[in-house]
């Protein structure tokens, strides 16, 4: 295991040679990897999230498309459609881009209700159907979705069920002086001879791993006790956040903690979780699960600011 260990650390070392000043977005990658998880990544135009992805893809000798977003796509588009043969005389299938092992959903909130639904199930069931069949996925199969923060003309909000099937959203940063003045001096072909390092075997190793680590019942109880502390109406739930929290955090964010704590203290080195491996995912895990009250958008709190103050309460 310390083997497959060191070639994921290995992983991220040729990444940051390559993709400056985004280390926690290479981590959550690897992370959404390992623990057969979607990932969904906000953050402003060229700050290397379509770089980040197709490098990982490369390094983890996994297959990876890129599918552009657009008001006018169609889940056809998406998931492939049945073409009729008029010299054969019937339905054949032609699948979609989303039969791959690593999808990047780029801009995916500028995609319309229909196209979200038809990824929904991809992302939940592991499968899509196209006429009256259903087709399994490879595995491993993670969604890897964008969406700008900031710009709203063409883009729909996506739904509260497909942002709950995603196991964190991190906020990718600019970088600072140091990484942008490196970012100068990257040549593309310091790219092109980049060589897998792990494989699909390898990496089921690292998820094998990761299900070893040992979580101690004080640590699952602190993990639940934090969840249901972000719901109105628990008796966990501090009643200073009544006009700020208007809906909690489901059992998924119970589960995406527990998992990706045992992930964090594998990547340490610690064959144990700890409190410290919790906090330190609550930000991403949970920030797009708890919706604030209106008044509270208004008043621009911060919801990861919130969530992790409501852990603190809770270790």
């Amino acid at each position: 295991m310390t083997q497959v260990r060191n070639e994921v650390m290995n992983v991220l070392e040729q990444a940051k040679k390559v993709v400056y000043g985004q280390d926690d977005m290479l981590e959550a990658i690897i992370a959404a990897l390992v623990c057969d998880g979607h990932l969904l990544i906000e953050g402003m135009p060229g700050l290397g999230k379509t770089l980040s992805v197709s490098i990982m893809s490369k390094l983890c000798d996994l297959n990876f498309n890129r599918i552009q977003f657009t008001p006018d796509l169609l889940p056809s588009d998406l998931i492939g459609t049945m073409i009729y043969s008029q010299q054969k005389e019937e339905f054949s299938t032609k699948f979609g881009p989303i039969f791959t092992q690593l999808v990047l959903a780029d801009e995916i909130n500028r995609s319309p209700a229909k196209v979200q639904a038809a990824l929904l199930e991809a992302m939940a069931e592991r499968q899509v159907t196209i006429g009256d069949k259903s087709y399994k996925l490879k595995r491993p199969f993670v969604v890897l979705a964008t969406q700008n923060p900031i710009e709203q003309e063409g883009t729909y909000n996506l739904p509260e069920a497909q942002l709950d099937r995603f196991m964190m959203k991190i906020h990718v940063d600019y970088p600072d002086a140091q990484a942008e003045k490196n970012i100068l001096g990257l040549k593309m072909e310091s790219i092109d001879t980049l060589s897998p390092i792990l494989n699909i075997e390898k990496l089921t190793l690292m998820k094998n791993g990761t299900e070893e680590v040992f979580v101690d019942e004080k640590i699952k109880d602190m993990i639940v006790r934090i969840v249901h502390a972000t719901r109105p109406g628990s008796k966990n739930f501090n009643k200073k956040y009544n006009e700020i929290i208007q809906a909690g955090a489901s059992p998924r964010a119970s589960i995406w903690l527990y998992k990706i704590a045992k992930f964090k203290a594998l990547m340490a080195g610690k064959d144990h979780v700890t409190p410290e491996h919790v906090l330190s995912i609550v930000k991403p895990v949970l920030g797009h699960r708890v919706l604030l009250s209106y008044e509270a958008q208004i008043d621009k709190i911060d919801v990861k600011d919130i969530v992790f103050d409501i852990a603190n309460e809770n270790i």
